[in-house]
């Protein structure tokens, strides 16, 4: 009897040992993976335009006396370095002067504004103007090609000249006109024309709005015929 009952219990233990050897276990789920985060694009470069190239009008060049005096950029002016003076191009512009009488052509940096010259376009530096042979006959018929701006610092400003007066008074008396009629009107002077006093009319944004103002002057005003649309380096 008692081997019996001792086969009987080894047959519930061996039945209960395969009966939990038969549970399934499900894997723990993993963990959700974090959501990976979008990437976030460069901003893009903006590369600002350039200012149109073709210009063409008349180049003079310039040296003593004005060699070794701060030009408008606040460089000491070096007549031998490759320069050159405009009227409307932000400092720093690199320009390609092409002679249209020899074919020569010259690069060369804006630092300093003029000429305030009828129909010049743009003063070279003595070795500049050497370049293209141009020091004997002092002045030639050139065509502009930009070839690099640096990006902008501060919104560019233009305005029109009116005149340029040795005399303070008279410039005075012509900018108070100019002031009562066009709403604003300076005296400016250059470091390139020291003794000269300019009246300077209007703060445009763009060239083309100083054009149109510049138009609007002449049509205006008889006795003002020769106009200049210059930048504003500091407003």
């Amino acid at each position: 009897m008692r081997k019996m009952l001792l086969a009987a219990a080894a047959v519930t233990v061996l039945h209960s040992g395969c009966h939990r050897n038969k549970v399934a276990r499900a894997p723990l789920p993993p963990p959700p993976s974090a959501p990976i985060p979008a990437e976030t694009p460069a901003p893009a470069t903006v590369t600002p335009p350039l200012p149109e190239s073709g210009e063409t009008g008349v180049a003079s060049w310039y040296g003593y006396p004005f060699h070794g005096r701060a030009a408008a950029s606040g460089d000491i002016y070096d007549m031998e370095q490759m320069t050159a003076a405009h009227k409307t191009l932000a400092f720093g512009t690199m320009v390609r002067v092409h002679d249209l009488d020899n074919d020569k052509t010259v690069d060369v940096r804006i630092n300093d504004r003029g000429p305030f010259v009828d129909g010049r376009i743009i003063d070279l530096s003595h070795a500049a103007a050497r370049a293209i042979e141009m020091i004997g006959p002092g002045t030639a018929r050139v065509r502009l090609e930009i070839l690099s701006a640096p990006a902008p610092l501060v919104p560019a400003h233009f305005g029109v000249q009116v005149g340029a007066f040795r005399n303070r008074e008279n410039a005075e008396r012509l900018r108070l006109r100019m002031e009562a009629k066009y709403g604003q009107a300076r005296l400016v002077e250059r470091t390139d024309t020291p003794g000269l006093w300019h009246v300077v009319v209007g703060v445009e944004s763009t060239q083309d709005g100083a054009v149109a103002l510049a138009s609007r002057i002449r049509g205006e005003n008889s006795s003002i015929t020769t106009t200049f649309v210059v930048r504003f380096d500091s407003v």
